[in-house]
């Protein structure tokens, strides 16, 4: 997942439970009896739900066998085998159509006689605010320091194949839209699991996997795609604003007035926000990255190396070759969210005539997501040697000896990394070497990547919720949806907040069966497109005419 919700007080071997690499542990009894009023409540609420939790984990990440000791939970092994099947039946479009959704996102084909409410690039970016988070800084981390450097390739290999079942997936959100008379589209996977089902003559399964869509959805929407987000941003600014840890309702307060300003205005200035944020949060994290790269330039081919070599490495330490594959694979599964179907909701608002057009937009998000941003993190934890303890060591070893510090002295401020290889910090700290105040910086980002999330998710429940009660109830979500914000800041029910997550894990299950039964249309609609694009037509202005196989 892509969402802000990990859990940086977790080590290493505890953060690899659930969506959030992390968030999902044992349910511990509180001292209910020591609690009273409220607290109380919260408490027996959160008891309950930690053991509901258990029951739903159990089910998606049933462990698969595989060859030796090791598993694939069910989830992973849903979206890793849907990927791959999409590449294969698209004709690997996530590498032929790479180049072309650059210049769709770049404005080439946009068309303002087209219906829809935002651009391709307006619709790229708000699909991505939800998506990049701080998933891709501590789960990254986590996923080297458990998996090794050889995560990393395995990671990238994901990402690439999950960039096909986006461009499914956001191809048929198209495809099945609704344009309102006022011009506002109801598009999305409930639409395209009904109607795109019942065209096959399988509207019953379609309408049952829609409303299990949906209700996933916004469960989803409310939890892990909005009060953890607030829950989990909090804790990354409240050693730098005391005042936040004994009255957290203020930062509640801020936080839902700004997420309130923003989506009361609907798609349009939810895609204008995160049109700014995403291309901005995503640059100044990876222009550091890169900045450290950069400053540890002889230790760079030295990484690639070790990325390449670990990954097909048996080397007990990280679990061997399919230890090292599996949590390459699950970073990437719970990072880009392809296969989830929630960015066809983003998508599908999106002007065009062609739903292939959009996909292929689409496509680039795990691209960026997984392939540039997690990649940045792996590398500079890597070559940091933040990734495992005596790397560590050794890497602040050399740091003295060239800077003349203190050797006890930096061995101290970093023990707690040393020995907990704790995600967020780890990340962290690995850039503050290089960059000394950097954890400032990351926490502003995690800020800007908990808000963009929100504002996305607030709209993809809202779709979902029109979906099932009518597009009049839209702004009655929306007040639902800001009282959640601010209770993300006073509620500590951890497992309540971590239901959301489970639920949109879940959200893949009733999405790529629907989709896996949809892909011939899809198939055909883009041979069409494709046909037509290496005939010239578009570059002839010929885009105004009907292409009846994506109506």
């Amino acid at each position: 997942m892509a969402l802000v919700a990990v859990n940086t007080t977790l080590s290493a071997s505890q953060a690899d439970k659930g969506p959030n690499l992390g968030a999902i542990a044992e349910p511990v009894a509180e001292p209910v009896a020591e609690l009273s009023g409220f607290r109380r409540v919260e408490a027996r609420v959160n008891d309950y739900f930690g053991k509901f939790n258990q029951v739903i984990a159990t089910v998606l990440f049933f462990p698969i066998p595989l060859p030796g000791e090791a598993s694939l939970p069910a989830a992973v092994l849903w979206l890793v085998a849907g990927s791959i099947f999409f590449t294969i039946r698209m004709g690997f479009i996530n590498f032929r159509g790479f180049f072309h959704a650059i210049k769709v996102t770049a404005g080439k084909y946009d068309n303002e006689e087209d219906e829809g409410e935002v651009s391709h690039f307006q619709a790229l970016t708000a699909a991505l605010s939800a998506t990049v988070g701080l998933g891709n800084i501590a789960g990254v981390a986590v996923a080297v320091s458990v998996g090794g450097p050889g995560a990393t390739f395995w990671m990238i290999l994901a990402g690439l194949l999950g960039m096909s079942a986006k461009f499914v997936e956001c191809t048929l959100g198209q495809k099945y839209r609704e344009v309102r008379e006022d011009g506002r589209v109801m598009g999305g996977a409930m639409h395209y699991l009904s109607r795109g089902l019942a065209e096959m003559n399988l509207g019953a399964l379609g309408t049952i996997l829609a409303v299990t869509f949906t209700l996933l959805c916004i469960g989803g929407s409310f939890a892990g795609g909005n009060a953890f987000q607030v829950s989990m941003s909090l804790k990354a600014v409240q050693e730098t604003i005391p005042v936040l840890k004994t009255d957290p309702w203020i930062y509640g307060l801020v936080m839902t007035a700004l997420v309130g300003v923003v989506i009361i205005g609907g798609i349009k200035r939810i895609a204008a926000t995160a049109a700014t944020i995403v291309p901005f949060m995503c640059g100044v994290y990876v222009v550091a990255s890169v900045a450290i790269l950069v400053m540890n330039a002889d230790q760079v081919p030295s990484a690639v190396m070790s990325i390449f070599s670990g990954a097909f490495s048996a080397d007990a330490a990280y679990g061997g070759f399919l230890g090292v594959l599996i949590m390459g694979f699950k970073r990437a599964a719970f990072s880009n969210e392809a296969g989830i179907g929630s960015a066809a909701i983003a998508h599908s608002a999106a002007k065009t005539e062609f739903p292939v057009r959009e996909g292929i937009v689409a496509l680039l998000e795990p691209f960026i997501d997984t392939v540039v941003v997690c990649t940045m993190t792996a590398l500079v934890i890597i070559v940091t040697g933040a990734y495992s303890a005596e790397t560590y060591t050794e890497t602040l070893k050399g740091q003295a000896a060239a800077s003349g510090a203190d050797l006890d002295v930096l061995l101290a401020e970093h023990a707690d990394i040393i020995e907990k290889e704790q995600g967020a910090q780890l990340t962290s700290r690995a850039m503050s070497a290089a960059i000394p105040y950097f954890q400032y910086v990351l926490s502003i980002a995690v800020i800007l990547f908990a808000y963009s999330t929100m504002i996305s998710w607030s709209y993809y429940g809202e779709r979902c919720w029109a979906y099932l009660f009518g597009d009049g109830a839209s702004m009655s979500y929306r007040l639902i949806f800001l009282v959640f914000v601010f209770m993300g800041s006073v509620v500590s029910a951890k497992n309540v907040l971590e239901l959301g997550d489970l639920m949109i894990m879940g959200m893949a299950v009733p999405n790529i069966l629907g989709v896996l039964l949809l892909s011939g249309g899809v198939k055909r609609d883009l041979d069409e497109y494709w046909r037509r694009l290496k005939a010239g037509d578009f570059d002839r202005g010929a885009s105004t005419e009907s292409n009846s196989d994506s109506q």
